[in-house]
C-alpha cells in the first residue's frame, strides 16, 4: 500500500466522523449548492455519471483481496482538465484537500456512503450540500496513475469498504457462474 493511499484512508475515516451534520431528508434541487447541470436520467437508486457527457471508463473496479493488498478501489474516468465534476447524488463536501500531492474531494451520501474523486479541486466549503448533479469541483491538470492521459479516480465507499461506483450508475460488471 503506498504512502498516498494510507493517506487517503485517514482522511477518509476522518471524513466520515466530522462531516457537518446530517444529510437533508427532502431532495436537494439542482443549482442549489453552487452550479448545476441538466440531470439525465438516473439508474434506479438516482445516481448519475459525475463527469458529462458520460465517460469512457479508463480503468475498472479491481478490489484487492484483503484490505491491505494492492488493487483499484475505485474507477478511473476519462476526463480533461478544467472538466466540470458534478456529485453522482445528493450529499454533502465533507472533506477537501491535497492527498500525496493530489487534490481530493469528498462527498458524504444518505446510507454511510461516500464518494472520493481525484484530482479535483475548487470544492464548495466543507459542509456544503450539494445535489445530484451539482458542481463539486474541476479536474486539475496533476498527473496521475493515467498519464499522460487525464482521468479522474472516482470511489465509493461504505464505510471501511470500498464498491464498485460503475454499480451505482447501472453499468456494474456481469459475471456469469457455472451452472452446477
Amino acid at each position: 500500500m503506498s504512502i498516498g493511499s494510507t493517506l487517503l484512508g485517514a482522511v477518509l475515516a476522518a471524513a466520515s466522523v466530522t462531516s457537518a451534520g446530517a444529510l437533508p431528508s427532502a431532495p436537494l434541487v439542482p443549482g442549489t449548492a453552487g452550479g448545476s447541470r441538466v440531470v439525465r436520467q438516473a439508474a434506479s437508486d438516482g445516481w448519475v455519471w459525475p463527469l458529462e457527457p458520460d465517460p469512457e471508463v479508463v480503468r475498472r473496479f479491481d478490489p484487492p483481496d484483503q484490505p491491505w493488498l494492492p488493487g483499484h478501489r475505485g474507477v478511473d474516468l476519462s476526463a480533461s482538465v478544467g472538466q466540470l465534476v458534478t456529485a453522482p447524488t445528493a450529499g454533502r463536501v465533507s472533506w477537501s484537500g491535497v492527498v500525496a500531492g493530489r487534490a481530493v474531494v469528498v462527498v458524504t451520501h444518505e446510507g454511510g456512503l461516500r464518494s472520493t474523486f481525484e484530482p479535483v479541486a475548487g470544492a464548495p466549503a466543507v459542509g456544503t450540500a450539494v445535489a445530484r448533479g451539482g458542481r463539486i469541483g474541476e479536474v486539475t491538470s496533476t498527473a496521475g496513475h493515467c498519464a499522460p492521459k487525464t482521468c479522474v479516480h472516482w470511489g465509493v465507499l461504505r464505510g471501511e469498504t470500498y464498491l464498485d461506483p460503475l454499480s451505482f450508475v447501472g453499468r456494474a460488471r456481469v459475471i456469469l457462474l457455472p451452472l452446477p
